[in-house]
């Protein structure tokens, strides 16, 4: 499932205009849904903040996860 849902992804950016902001938003939700569940694991019940999930967030982080979204 997750393979057809690349490759449905990567034919949009190809095919649509627009399609390029549309996998921005999808890696940078990746990124931000992952990042928010490490900072939950550590956070042992406290509430997490956005200084936790965006704090060391570096470009390198986002092209990683484009090219394994890809």
């Amino acid at each position: 499932m997750l393979l057809w849902m690349r490759m449905l992804l990567s034919m949009v950016v190809v095919l649509v205009p627009g399609g390029f902001p549309l996998l921005l938003v999808y890696v940078t939700g990746r990124v931000v849904y992952a990042r928010w569940q490490k900072a939950h694991a550590r956070a042992n019940g406290s509430s997490v903040t956005l200084h936790d999930l965006f704090g060391d967030l570096h470009l390198k982080d986002l092209v990683r996860e484009a090219r394994a979204a890809l």
